[in-house]
């Protein structure tokens, strides 16, 4: 008998294909999503044994939060609350977050603060980093690789961090939110930092699809972008968002300084060198923002969460000086820096 209630039909993603699995963990994860929902993956028993920065962990955690971006191409939206799986990811995160406190210094006085701030500001003594690597010695094909790693993040950027809007409130919402809207172009579609990075892409002979390169790049590239997903889908992580995003907006100024010289030294075109100059002059107002109106309203607010913002610093900082010894060490030894053949 019809009971005269509509049954749901849940959507299937129309965003990237699934990548290969890496392990016991990702083949968990990614082999149910390509089944119908409930009955996520029975996978707790592999967690504690897993590397908490290596490729199976980091993949399985960037499937899991995938789904509250696009999803994926043929699978079910329901998979995005599946309780078996929202489980088995909270186990994964703890492995991830416990080995992150285990290897940062930590610290929660304003100086700790006033001293990772003005350390992001400062130039290492001996060039030392991917950027300045490719402003000097990097070649063309090196710099194709960096835009796919990048390519992970940039082709959802500031997206993770979005999520922390609604966690804040009074000036420090305010001034995250004026940050945000600049990153999303300021209203227009065609600024939006996203865009602008596909744009480099297909100026540089890569395939800007979203998630295109996700199989092609190494854990150690997954991670930094787990740490905003996990750090923005936490109300409890709030603050150690906001020092993620301060470390990332702070650093990028110079960064893409050295980003538009590698550029003119190797000959890119204009879309190229257009995302890294734009991000000079929005990032080096924004360094400003973050730092007074966003991390001081914040702790204003809320004082007791100064060593969460230091964390989120001091986190983000360790993700990426692990992606970029992994480069470097690559592009020294003259292989590729990406799995596989590359590109």
């Amino acid at each position: 008998m019809d009971s005269g209630v509509a049954t749901p039909v849940m959507a299937r993603g129309s965003g990237p294909v699934v990548p290969e699995p890496r392990g016991p963990l990702s083949s968990a994860v990614l082999s149910a999503l390509l089944r119908q929902p409930p009955g996520g993956p029975q996978s707790l028993h592999e967690v504690p044994h897993s590397d908490p920065y290596g490729e199976d962990l980091q993949l399985a955690l960037y499937a899991c939060y995938e789904l509250h971006y696009r999803g994926f191409s043929g699978v079910d939206a329901g998979w995005e609350w599946d309780p078996e799986l929202l489980r088995l990811r909270a186990a994964m995160e703890c492995v991830f977050h416990e080995a992150l406190r285990a290897d940062v210094v930590g610290g929660g006085s304003p100086d700790d603060l006033d001293r990772e701030l003005d350390d992001l500001l400062a130039e290492p003594r001996e060039p030392r980093g991917v950027s300045q690597y490719l402003k000097r010695d990097g070649s063309w094909e090196q710099l194709r690789e960096y835009f796919a790693h990048r390519s992970v993040y940039q082709l959802k950027e500031a997206d993770p961090q979005a999520w922390v809007i609604p966690r804040l409130e009074g000036p420090a919402k305010a001034a995250l939110v004026a940050v945000e809207y600049d990153e999303f172009g300021g209203g227009r579609a065609e600024r939006v930092h996203a865009r602008l990075f596909a744009d480099l892409m297909a100026e540089a002979g890569l395939d800007a699809t979203y998630g295109r390169y996700v199989d092609a790049v190494p854990a150690v590239t997954l991670a930094t972008v787990n740490l905003m997903s996990y750090l923005g889908l936490h109300r409890s992580q709030r603050a150690a968002l906001v020092g993620h995003f301060a470390a990332a907006e702070i650093t990028t100024a110079p960064t893409a300084r050295r980003m538009v010289d590698a550029i003119d030294r190797l000959g890119a075109g204009p879309a190229c060198r257009f995302f890294y100059s734009e991000h000079v002059e929005a990032d080096a107002v924004h360094e400003q923002v973050l730092r007074r109106d966003v991390i001081g309203g914040l702790l204003d607010a809320e004082p007791g969460l100064l060593g969460d913002v230091v964390f989120g610093i001091q986190a983000t900082g360790l993700l990426d000086q692990h992606m970029e010894r992994h480069l470097l060490d690559c592009w020294r030894e003259g292989r590729t820096s990406l799995r596989g053949r590359g590109l």
